[in-house]
């Protein structure tokens, strides 16, 4: 009876898996900002961005570009992080890791002591939504759909 009850709990247990990795394919492609739809909490409005997602059974691509225009000024911002799932990234000056909490993968980077954490997920009506938590900074809520 416990081998039984034990196949069954494995069984489930790889099922289970199984349907959670088939979600982290869905944030998979390359997704356009929708600015009037964001909040950025007073920071400098993005005027545009991507961000390109691709797990690759468990090695994940996160690449994001963002263009800010002010007046005196327009900067573009690209950061890419490509490793497999809770691996540290390390290059001078960074660390990034990703990993998937349920259907939200999480990407946690280290900048000059500075720690960012961005978490992706997709909502029902198929846009994705990137919420970015920065040390003295209230936290800024991303709306992408899919290009």
């Amino acid at each position: 009876m416990w081998r039984q009850f034990s196949r069954n709990f494995l069984a489930a247990a790889i099922f289970a898996g199984c349907a959670l990795a088939a979600h982290h394919h869905e944030l998979n492609g390359t997704w356009q900002l929708v600015p009037a739809r964001s909040d950025f909490q007073g920071q400098p409005a993005i005027q545009s961005g991507t961000v390109t997602i691709d797990d690759r059974e468990g090695n994940v691509y996160v690449s994001r570009s963002f263009s800010y225009d002010e007046p005196n000024q327009s900067t573009t911002s690209t950061f890419s992080t490509d490793a497999r799932e809770n691996t540290t990234i390390k290059e001078p000056g960074v660390r990034s890791k990703t990993q998937w909490e349920g259907n939200v993968l999480k990407v946690t980077t280290i900048r000059d002591g500075a720690t960012t954490f961005e978490r992706y997920s997709r909502r029902n009506d198929g846009t994705m939504v990137m919420m970015i938590d920065r040390p003295g900074h209230a936290s800024e809520t991303l709306l992408f759909q899919r290009q």
